[in-house]
């Protein structure tokens, strides 16, 4: 079945087309907030250690690993809420891009530096505020622009248990193939969720250059 020109269907929905791009956006933003919450105290905990942040990113890995529809599917028969199963998925598979890279980035500060440091008498907090943190930045942001955009994707496959978001113009194309109008419906999804991730992207791209310390850009 052959249906509305795309131009004209956008027309026709835009109003829904702009709630749930509104929608989508203000989730990634939630999402993105407690991924990045939960997985800078998870590094801050355990990049210290020796064992304790390679335990803390393979646990989160596996996690990774399991098929978001499933996950999606078990949380929503545990809680029968759509956003108490949509939120915490989502932020478990925006963890692992920013745990991993939080980590690596305090672990990165040069060793002869952070004995200079506690010769000067600089104290743990001024040691992970003032030396530490400026020369992970640039990595810890790298992680969460990952995050990003695994987030507004992952966003976009809630619509199989939930109806927020554009992922339900997708999931509504998919379950009536053939039907009319279901490749605008598609289209719709991929345009619009790219065009979120992008927007994001570009975001990331501004807060890098403003706000990286001079002395550790790449």
């Amino acid at each position: 079945m052959t249906g509305l020109p795309f131009g004209e269907w956008l027309s026709q929905n835009q109003l829904d087309i702009i709630f749930r791009v509104q929608q989508h956006f203000l989730l990634s933003i939630y999402c993105v907030g407690l991924a990045a919450l939960v997985g800078l105290t998870i590094a801050l905990l355990t990049y210290r250690y020796v064992t304790l942040p390679n335990i803390s990113i393979a646990v989160i890995a596996i996690l990774f690993t399991i098929p978001s529809v499933a996950m999606f599917g078990f949380v929503f028969s545990l809680t029968g809420n759509a956003l108490l199963t949509l939120i915490p998925v989502v932020v478990m598979y925006g963890l692992l891009p920013i745990t991993r890279n939080a980590i690596v980035g305090l672990q990165a500060a040069d060793p002869a530096v952070i004995d200079a440091a506690k010769g000067m008498g600089v104290g743990s907090f001024r040691m992970l505020w003032q030396i530490r943190f400026p020369i992970a930045w640039p990595v810890i942001l790298a992680g969460l622009r990952v995050s990003t955009q695994l987030t507004i994707g992952i966003l976009a496959i809630a619509a199989y248990v939930t109806d927020f978001g554009l992922g339900i113009f997708g999931f509504n194309a998919l379950n009536n193939l053939g039907s009319v109008n279901t490749g605008n419906q598609a289209l719709a999804c991929v345009i619009f969720v790219a065009a979120v991730a992008l927007f994001f992207d570009a975001v990331f791209v501004l807060v890098r250059r403003f706000t990286t310390p001079r002395g550790v850009r790449v």
